[in-house]
């Protein structure tokens, strides 16, 4: 039996205390486990079977033959009853290796207070280095700066975007890298973060579904020059202006809630860290957003659904430069096509104008400009074309 450090001495703990027994075991032997928790739980028993993840990894299907998890609470107050029970519990599943039955795991145990639920997440929320230079502080942490460090002070409160999850460190991960090679325009990741901040570059960069607004203020310590995020959820605005005061960057930033077209582009640079559906139904949007030649950093991609991602860039002008991976999830950087207006403009083929009052920016003059390969520049110029020669009629061939 693996237990936790009891929080109290003399005692599991106090008044509202609750001792938690859980084992992980074969399907076939949830029933069996189940029982045993029983005798002693007058609350009931909870089961949690395996599960995979679907629908782009925002939703879970039951895995039958995945092992489960059976968990069973008992009150703690009576530290001596709460350990005798837990020692009855231990060696009956000791017993059941006798039936034949399946892996039953070792029985877990830990102690749980009544505090206040609503805060008691912060306990697992620590601080996170994110790449070389990126330092995600939640504001109830401290943390003894290195040299170098790019520190984000963050709250995320109820808005999604604390750099715990795969999705948001890449994308953190990739405007890293952006600073390194100076798309930014403040200098290397980290270079230019001492006691004035960073100096302000002239990129601009756009924050779609920013959430708690991490991914722009990253940007912005970095040295990034005007910072837009756009989000549907009004508490994620509220959040991102709120954390942009806090790290110092709120005269860059601007955020209101909407999402595509801004009606502020172009841009330099997008950060899009949504669903793969939402990035393929916006994937001509956000190519109009960027200026020609700017990159857009993509994430939130579930790996099933990567191929349709980088179709609909493509079929946008999106050209994919770099992908990057963690676990499940994906993140691709792109850039818009050198020549996108000549290519891409109107309406996409199978989706509708915008009825939004506001417009996508026309693109900028593209006369005498590169394609991003690096091929020879082509001139923009219309030429007329050749008048047609007059040749005589010759007869259908036969056979």
């Amino acid at each position: 039996m693996t237990a936790g450090p009891d929080p109290a001495p003399g005692g599991l703990a106090g008044d509202g205390a609750w001792l938690e027994l859980a084992v992980t075991c074969d399907p076939e032997a949830v029933e069996a486990v189940s029982e045993i928790f029983a005798r002693v739980a007058p609350g009931g028993v909870s089961v949690e079977p395996g599960f995979t993840l679907v629908d782009e990894g925002l939703g879970a299907a039951i895995d039958p033959v995945a092992p489960a998890t059976v968990r069973a609470y008992l009150p703690a107050r009576d530290a001596g009853a709460a350990r005798r029970a837990a020692g009855d519990v231990e060696r009956a599943l000791g017993h059941l290796g006798a039936f034949g039955l399946r892996e039953i795991g070792e029985l877990r145990t830990r102690v749980l207070d009544e505090s206040d639920w609503a805060t008691a997440w912060k306990r697992h929320v620590g601080v996170l280095r994110i790449g070389r230079a990126i330092v995600i502080r939640p504001t109830w942490r401290r943390h003894r700066r290195q040299p170098g460090d790019v520190v984000i002070a963050m709250d995320p409160g109820m808005a999604f975007g604390t750099g715990l999850h795969p999705s948001t460190r890449l994308c953190l991960a990739g405007i890293e890298r952006w600073a390194d090679e100076g798309l930014l325009g403040g200098g290397p990741a980290g270079a230019a973060n001492g006691p004035a901040g960073a100096p302000r570059g002239t990129a601009r960069l756009l924050d779609v579904g920013c959430g708690s607004g991490v991914l722009a203020i990253a940007a912005g310590l970095l040295g990034a020059g005007a910072l837009v995020g756009v989000d549907t959820d009004p508490i994620a605005v509220e959040a991102t202006l709120a954390n942009a005061r806090r790290n110092r960057v709120a005269r860059r930033l601007r955020a209101w809630r909407g999402s595509l077209p801004s009606g502020a582009g172009p841009f330099d640079l997008v950060a899009a860290n949504l669903i793969a559906s939402v990035l393929v139904d916006l994937a001509a949007d956000l190519a109009a957003e960027l200026r020609p030649g700017g990159r857009l950093l993509a994430s939130g991609i579930f790996v099933d659904r990567e191929a349709d991602v980088q179709a609909a860039f493509a079929g946008a002008g999106l050209r994919v430069l770099r992908r990057e991976a963690e676990g499940d999830w994906v993140a691709l950087e792109a850039q818009r096509s050198e020549r996108w207006a000549e290519r891409y403009a109107g309406p996409p083929i199978g989706r509708r104008p915008s009825t939004s009052p506001m417009t996508p920016p026309a693109p900028r003059a593209t006369s005498g400009l590169s394609e991003p390969t690096g091929t020879i520049p082509k001139t923009t110029a219309r030429i007329p074309p050749p008048t047609p020669r007059t040749r005589p009629k010759r007869s259908p061939r036969t056979g």
